[in-house]
C-alpha cells in the first residue's frame, strides 16, 4: 500500500529510506573531505595522521587572524665581490635568520637591487631550523614558496619581490631557513655583509632538503633575502632601526644574536608579557656597517647607500612600521676627508624625521657615542660630535632620545667608551656594551605617534 502526503506524490517507505541514506552519505562524505583538507596543514607545521595523500607544499592563503609585522629584516648593502659574472647559478643559497616575533604564516622579500641582469629564482623554500647552528630543518615545517602562485619568479635589475604567504608556525626567538635556487647566471649578487650569522650554500637544487647534509659551504653574509614577515597575534606593528655598524652589531658574538636591537626586542617582549602598558611591537634591524647619513659609496645604485637615499626603502616601506629609531652620524664625522659640518649632519637627520612624520611615525634618535682612542679620533671631530649631541639632547631633532653617549661613556673620560663596554677598537661596543645600548632605550618612548604639526 502506498502512502500519500497531502499535496504530494506518493513515495514508498523503502524508497524513502534509500533516498534519506544517500543524502546522509553525501553529507558525511563532504564533511570528511573538508576536514581532511583543513587537517592536512593546520598552520602549525604538523601533518595530521588522518589526512590521506601528500600535504600541500604551498598551503592556501592564511586562514588565521593576526597582524603582518616584520620578524626579521636587513638592508641590501652592495654587490657581492666575485659574483659579477655567474652570480649563484646552480647553487642553493640557504640564509639563516633569527626571528624577533612569532606567527602562524610567513612571507619573504627578495632583492636584486645590485643586479645588472634579471635574477631567475626557480625554487624557494622556508622552514624552521632544527637548531641554532645548523642547515637542517624541522621536517614538518618545510614549505615551498610561490610568487603570484608560481614557483618561478624573475626579478628585474634593481627590483625586489615579495612571496605569497604560507601557513607555518614560526616561533619567536628562533632561526628560520630561507633557501633560493637559480639555475642561470644573474650577475652581481645583492648581499648584506657582516651578518654575524652563519648561512650555507649547496651545489644543485637542494631547496627542500631537510637534512642540511648537502650544505657544506658556510658564509657570513645574507644573499638576496631582505625581509621575513609573519602574521602574528603577539605584535601589532614594527619598530625599524636605521643605523651603521653599531646597529649592524659588527663586533657582537656571531650566531648569538647579541646586537643591541636583538636585546631591545627581547626586553620589549618580556615587558609586554609581564603586563606592562607598552605597545606590542617587533624590532627589525636596518644597520649597514660604514653607513653615513649624507654620503653613499660608488656605483649605481651606490654601494652602502646613504641614510637619506635608503630611508624610504629600508624604513618607511618596511611592513607595518609604527616607530623609527635612528642611530647614525658617527661615520659622517670619522670618514669625512674634511672636518664634517654639524649643521649638514643635523639637517640630514631632520630631513628623515620630517619624512617619517609625514607618514605619522614617531622617531626616536640616538646620541653619538664616544670614539676617543680610535685611530680616527681628533679633538676637532670630538667637537663636532659634542655639537650634534647638544642639539639632540635639547629636543631639536627627534621626538625622543636614546642617550647612548651617556650610557656607554667612561665617567672618568667622557671622550672614551667605558672599558667593559669597549670591544677593543674604541669605537664598537662589546656584547655587554650592546646590551647597555638596548637598556638606554626607554620602552615608554615607543608609545604614541608623531606629534601634531602646529
Amino acid at each position: 500500500m502506498t502512502r500519500r502526503h497531502a499535496g504530494g506524490v506518493g513515495v514508498s517507505p523503502t524508497k524513502h529510506r534509500a533516498l534519506l541514506s544517500a543524502i546522509v552519505a553525501l553529507i558525511l562524505g563532504l564533511s570528511t573531505a573538508i576536514y581532511i583538507g583543513v587537517a592536512a596543514d593546520d598552520g602549525s607545521g604538523r601533518k595530521n595522521t588522518l589526512a590521506s595523500g601528500n600535504t600541500p607544499r604551498n598551503p592556501a592563503a592564511p586562514v588565521s587572524t593576526g597582524t603582518w609585522v616584520g620578524a626579521w629584516s636587513t638592508s641590501p648593502a652592495a654587490a657581492e665581490p666575485g659574483t659579477e659574472t655567474d652570480g649563484m647559478a646552480g647553487r642553493s643559497v640557504r640564509n639563516v635568520v633569527h626571528t624577533g616575533i612569532g606567527g602562524t604564516s610567513a612571507r619573504i622579500t627578495l632583492s636584486n637591487l645590485y643586479g645588472q641582469s634579471p635574477l631567475t629564482i626557480t625554487h624557494a623554500s622556508l622552514a624552521v631550523a632544527a637548531g641554532s647552528d645548523t642547515a637542517a630543518a624541522v621536517t614538518q615545517t618545510m614549505r615551498r614558496l610561490t610568487f603570484g602562485g608560481n614557483t618561478t619568479v624573475v626579478i628585474p635589475p634593481g627590483g625586489q619581490v615579495m612571496s605569497d604567504a604560507v601557513r607555518v608556525s614560526v616561533p619567536a626567538n628562533t632561526n628560520v631557513l630561507v633557501t633560493t635556487y637559480s639555475p642561470t647566471r644573474s650577475g652581481p649578487v645583492t648581499y648584506h655583509p657582516h651578518a654575524r650569522q652563519v648561512s650555507y650554500v649547496a651545489q644543485g637544487n637542494r631547496t627542500e632538503d631537510v637534512t642540511g647534509s648537502a650544505y657544506t659551504e658556510e658564509v657570513g653574509v645574507w644573499r638576496y633575502l631582505t625581509a621575513l614577515d609573519v602574521l602574528s597575534s603577539d605584535a601589532d606593528g614594527t619598530v625599524v632601526v636605521l643605523g651603521d655598524s653599531l646597529t649592524d652589531g659588527i663586533t657582537s658574538t656571531s650566531g648569538a644574536n647579541r646586537r643591541w636591537t636583538d636585546v631591545l626586542s627581547q626586553r620589549l617582549r618580556t615587558a609586554v608579557a609581564a603586563g606592562q602598558d607598552l605597545p606590542r611591537y617587533s624590532v627589525v634591524n636596518q644597520g649597514i656597517s660604514g653607513n653615513r647619513i649624507l654620503t653613499g659609496g660608488l656605483g649605481r645604485p651606490a654601494d652602502n647607500p646613504s641614510g637619506l637615499d635608503r630611508f624610504t626603502r629600508d624604513v618607511l616601506d618596511r611592513t607595518n612600521v609604527k616607530v623609527v629609531v635612528i642611530a647614525l652620524g658617527v661615520n659622517d664625522i670619522l670618514r669625512s676627508q674634511q672636518l664634517a659640518d654639524p649643521r649638514q649632519i643635523l639637517d640630514g637627520l631632520r630631513t628623515m624625521v620630517r619624512q617619517a612624520h609625514a607618514r605619522g611615525l614617531k622617531v626616536i634618535g640616538a646620541t653619538l657615542m664616544p670614539f676617543g682612542g680610535h685611530r680616527g679620533y681628533t679633538a676637532e671631530r670630538e667637537g663636532v660630535r659634542g655639537q650634534i649631541n647638544a642639539e639632540i639632547r635639547a629636543g631639536r631633532v627627534f621626538d625622543a632620545v636614546a642617550d647612548f653617549d651617556e650610557a656607554l661613556r667612561d665617567p672618568y673620560d667622557p671622550r672614551k667608551l667605558k672599558g667593559d663596554y669597549d670591544s677593543g677598537d674604541h669605537l664598537h661596543p662589546s656584547d655587554r656594551g650592546y646590551e647597555r645600548m638596548a637598556d638606554a632605550v626607554e620602552l615608554k618612548d615607543l608609545k604614541g605617534s608623531a606629534p601634531a604639526e602646529l
